[in-house]
């Protein structure tokens, strides 16, 4: 068992039965009383963080956590399937543990996923930060039209909608955001 002054950011513990990873952590150390650490956990299960205080020297249960890459093969209903590329196994991840960006999953795309050593249990779905999808249709855009911040929708070849500017067009490739799905920037090709 380690203690607090293990703790980094990234970390998962197991901390009441769930297992959480450490978002941000603070070392406390007051002018009157024992030091403490000021954390804020997310769990791994439902996405939400929790702040809590641990008081200095507290063990804590560090559980052994592996990122492997695996290729995004197809959806299946509110299955997802994967498909490891050193072992070439498939798994298949349910659509609500991946959650909003899964939108901007295309076939062929490659993921991290963050898997519990000992259960071999899949935990999180990291897509990368920046996606160049197709736009397959969106209202006709005007040339010049770059000056003002007005946007219009656009559905991706994913089949996800998101805000674009009013100069892009069908068929053109942008850079799309995962963690806010929002437009980047279009790409040239």
């Amino acid at each position: 068992m380690a203690n607090t002054s293990d703790i980094k950011n990234g970390l998962v513990i197991n901390f009441n039965g769930n297992l959480f990873s450490i978002v941000e952590f603070q070392h406390v150390k007051p002018g009157k009383g024992p030091a403490f650490v000021r954390t804020k956990l997310r769990n791994l299960k439902t996405g939400k963080i929790l702040s809590n205080t641990f008081t200095s020297g507290v063990k804590i249960d560090i559980q052994r956590v592996e990122r492997r890459s695996y290729q995004f093969l197809y959806k299946d209903g509110e299955q997802m399937h994967f498909m490891n590329n050193e072992t070439f196994e498939q798994t298949f991840i349910d659509l609500a543990l991946i959650g909003d960006p899964a939108q901007f999953l295309k076939e062929g795309q490659n993921v991290e996923i963050l898997v519990h050593a000992e259960t071999e249990e899949p935990l999180t779905v990291d897509l990368p930060a920046y996606v160049v999808l197709e736009i397959t249709y969106t209202e006709p855009g005007e040339k010049g039209n770059t000056a003002t911040n007005t946007f219009k929708d656009a559905t991706l070849e994913t089949g996800a909608t998101i805000k674009v500017p009013l100069f892009i067009n069908t068929g053109e490739k942008i850079k799309v955001d995962t963690r806010n799905a929002a437009y980047s920037e279009r790409v040239k090709e």
